[in-house]
């Protein structure tokens, strides 16, 4: 028997004018008779660092689980993830001590920022001089990005602070972001939708409004320009694949609609004295998910395999009246013990992992391969501060949720020794996502248990 089937390029694009739209990985892509390292099904591993600020209560095992192993459950905060129990990994012990003053003074917030993918005690300057050092995430970016249209992505949905100082004479530099591309070189985060959206998948990054408004007029849905080549494209395809690209292009559909929903809510609200973005939704929650699904496409279409979200920058004050919770965060977490204030900062961290779950229920539901996203990604939730109101580094609050395409054993507690250096932990994960590194910051080698075997 002779087999005719054609493969479909791993990097085809949809194309049309001023668009070009990334396929997801479809059945057509594997070659007829190709071998299990030759096609181009085999999954390949993404990286997500999700970061929370202020550090996390975990007064009476809210975070931490009191028993190892297997047979371990989850406190009130991390209850949001028991849907997820089997794909994930809660890590204790591990810290992040150049966090710490070592003789600066305060300013744990920005040093939280700056050490937690890095490892690297910061330089205290307030502009000039700034210095930490390459992160984590750069680092597979680097590895990773040849085969990507980006090598990585940095969100966020608190706008950075302005230049100065942002915390006792350290550079609001530090407090902004989590990703570093070299010592000196901090990655700003990305907080608009809508900017996101037009990098990901238009022609134009201009940030302009005179600009943006032409371009939406000409080009209401980047689908217009695509749809002629997705019928001739789904003439070659087979009914799972038909599927997966309905899947995805109604994605699409939907986040171009809600960011357009976001914009005319903004344009009927008179803001004094100031112009908030547009494309950034009023509720807290549905601008995390909205960025959270372009997160997903970023990840399912292979624009890149390494992303970075922060759910507020460090010290951050967002506030969250929708939970009960009207006061800023940040103040919050100075509680002094008053039951009041301690029980409002619970709810806030509950919330926060009741968000991240739906960026893992995306993923989970998303097709990649002979699996899902989740099952051939390795995301790392927490913080750079574990109790918020003295500032600590050490016991962070970390989970390693995704099967890390088979390289990772979840349902497990795992507690390594006292100040092991979260450092450790992210060369595991840069090595799971084949990208060698011997040392990051103030690393001292890798964890043990993390595969199971």
């Amino acid at each position: 028997m002779i087999v005719t089937r054609r493969s479909l390029d791993r990097r085809t694009f949809l194309r049309g004018t001023g668009a070009a739209l990334a396929l997801p990985l479809l059945d057509a892509m594997t070659p007829a008779f190709a071998g299990p390292r030759d096609t181009a099904a085999r999954p390949v591993v993404r990286m997500g660092f999700v970061y929370v600020p202020n550090g996390i209560i975990d007064f009476k095992g809210e975070w931490t689980p009191s028993t190892e192993g297997t047979d371990f459950e989850f406190g009130s905060t991390m209850r949001a993830l028991e849907p997820f129990r089997d794909q994930s990994i809660i890590l204790s012990g591990l810290s992040q001590l150049n966090g710490r003053s070592l003789g600066d003074g305060p300013g744990d917030h920005a040093r939280a920022g700056a050490t937690w993918l890095t490892g690297v005690h910061p330089v205290k300057t307030q502009g000039f001089g700034i210095h930490s050092g390459v992160s984590a995430d750069q680092l597979a970016g680097q590895a990773l990005g040849r085969y990507t249209q980006f090598s990585s992505l940095e969100l966020g949905v608190e706008e950075p602070s302005t230049a100065g100082s942002c915390d006792s004479g350290y550079s609001c530099a530090y407090s902004n972001t989590i990703s570093w591309r070299n010592e000196t070189t901090p990655a700003p985060i990305e907080d608009n939708p809508r900017r996101v959206f037009e990098r990901l998948f238009g022609d134009s990054e201009s940030t302009d409004p005179v600009v943006r408004l032409e371009r939406m007029q000409e080009q209401r849905s980047i689908l217009d320009f695509v749809r002629e080549e997705t019928a001739r494209l789904r003439q070659d395809l087979g009914a799972r694949d038909r599927s997966k690209l309905e899947q995805y292009l109604d994605a699409v559909r939907d986040i171009e609609r809600r960011i357009d929903r976001a914009e005319e809510q903004k344009s009927n609200v008179v803001l004094p004295l100031m112009e908030r973005p547009a494309g950034i939704p009023d509720l807290h929650e549905d601008h995390v998910k909205l960025m959270m699904d372009l997160q997903v496409l970023a990840l399912q279409a292979d624009l890149t395999r390494v992303v970075t979200f922060m759910m507020g920058r460090e010290g951050s004050n967002i506030t969250y009246p929708r939970l009960g919770v009207p006061d800023a965060h940040h103040p919050m977490t100075h509680h002094q013990n008053d039951p009041e204030k301690v029980a409002k900062v619970i709810k806030i961290n509950e919330h926060h992992v009741e968000l991240f779950t739906y960026l893992l229920d995306r993923m989970r539901s998303t097709d990649d391969g002979e699996g899902s996203l989740l099952d051939h990604s390795m995301i790392l939730y927490g913080s750079s501060l574990s109790d918020g109101n003295r500032h600590t580094h050490q016991e962070l609050p970390l989970v390693l949720v995704g099967g890390a395409a088979g390289q990772l054993k979840g349902g497990r507690h795992i507690r390594y020794e006292k100040d092991t250096p979260m450092t450790n932990l992210l060369l595991n994960m840069l090595a799971k996502a084949g990208v060698r590194s011997d040392t990051l910051g103030d690393s001292t080698g890798t964890l043990q248990h993390l595969s199971g075997v």
